[in-house]
């Protein structure tokens, strides 16, 4: 009786393999942006589906990061204890199988207030990033995010284009967060926000203000303003 032979590896096994390997040997470190799908075609000779597998698997896999619009990166190592988790509203939305889109109402470079140096733990007129932007569910508001940004830590926030991604999702990558605080309050919105939502004057409105930290430095403050009647908070706990 012959010996059985193995066969061989798939194709898209042999590109994960060897994106594998330059990420363990630090050719390609953590938040390193790789080749896109089409210059990995060119690199390697197979097809798009063959490489779109690759980089799916190796996604699912935890070693690689991608954002629609961006690209793909290198993930945080897993193994890390620092790790802090937030899921955006978007990957909510997305999780329903629902629509999901921003508006950006504000995306701009400004000097530091006495509040937003209070939170971001920075001096009364340092430089800093301020958004507003607002998130719907199937053309339906759900949120109202402002946001500053500390600028020495992420200098490209103003850049991005959040029409595809969101600021959560860039934030992660660039100042992955290793500690967060969340401070809830039950408030009523005022005219112009019960615009944006589209609500009425004295309906309740669920208030959630986010502060996270890469390493030890703050990176950014968001208030987050959900209509009470389209939101709620869920969480799970293990003791």
């Amino acid at each position: 009786m012959l010996p059985s032979r193995s066969a061989p590896a798939p194709f898209y096994e042999k590109v994960k393999q060897e994106i594998s390997e330059k990420i363990a040997s630090g050719i390609w470190q953590a938040h390193d942006r790789i080749p896109s799908e089409a210059e990995l075609v060119a690199q390697y000779g197979f097809s798009r589906m063959t490489i779109n597998r690759a980089l799916r698997e190796l996604t699912d896999e935890g070693v690689l990061v991608r954002l629609q619009g961006v690209g793909t990166f290198v993930a945080e190592p897993k193994g890390q204890s620092a790790l802090f988790e937030i899921r955006s509203i978007a990957d909510e939305i997305n999780a329903r199988q629902h629509q999901h889109r921003c508006e950006v109402l504000t995306l701009e470079r400004t000097q530091a207030n006495a509040q937003q140096a209070l939170v971001l733990n920075v001096k009364e007129g340092t430089p800093i990033f301020h958004s507003i932007m607002v998130h719907y569910e199937n053309d339906l508001p759900v949120q109202i995010e402002d946001r500053c940004v500390n600028a020495e830590i992420v200098p490209e926030y103003l850049a991005q284009d959040y029409s595809q991604t969101t600021p959560h999702a860039y934030l992660s990558l660039i100042a992955p967060l290793t500690e967060g605080e969340h401070i809830v309050e039950a408030v009523r919105a005022s005219a112009e926000e019960c615009a944006l939502l589209k609500i009425k004057e004295h309906d309740p409105c669920l208030l959630i203000r986010r502060k996270t930290w890469s390493a030890s430095s703050i990176v950014s403050h968001a208030r987050l303003l959900f209509p009470g009647s389209r939101y709620r908070l869920q969480g799970r706990f293990m003791s």
